[in-house]
């Protein structure tokens, strides 16, 4: 079963079971899913559909930091509820230290020697972690690691 099937049985559950956050938030993934299918003009794989959703996952992130930041709880707590029924689509996220294993990996696999190598180890990397991690803190550990790797 794809994940937009999956969606479309758990947008019946939630209708009969009256979750309104849930219900809209099924129906807003649901949408966007339809629109890229229709964009692209034929049906998603597996991997769009999670690009899809991490790209609404990170919105919602986004958008609890800066609700935070203006003091609006009563949205951070709408966004977080939306984030939490997102997350129930994606792969399982990886561990820090998963994700520097990777990494680590990466950068032997490409033999990167500094942040010059940067690109070449976001393209070796990119493909095995999307969906299961933040691009953000992706690029923060391979710079970091990098930076490493450049001063020994």
């Amino acid at each position: 079963m794809s994940i937009a099937e999956k969606i479309g049985e758990d947008l019946k559950e939630a209708q009969k079971q009256r979750d309104q956050t849930r219900l809209s938030t099924l129906r807003m993934l649901k949408s966007e899913l339809k629109y890229k299918e229709i964009e692209k003009g034929k049906p998603l794989t597996e991997e769009e559909e999670i690009g899809v959703l991490s790209s609404s996952a990170k919105k919602r992130m986004d958008s609890i930091i800066q609700f935070r930041k203006g003091n609006r709880s009563d949205l951070v707590t709408k966004e977080e509820s939306e984030l939490k029924v997102v997350q129930n689509y994606l792969p399982e996220q990886l561990s820090e230290s998963d994700l520097r294993q990777i990494i680590d990996q990466a950068v032997s696999e490409v033999g990167a020697l500094g942040k010059s190598d940067l690109g070449k180890v976001m393209k070796v990397l990119m493909p095995k972690v999307k969906g299961r991690a933040d691009g953000k803190l992706v690029n923060q550990l391979v710079t970091s690691r990098l930076e490493q790797a450049g001063a020994s």
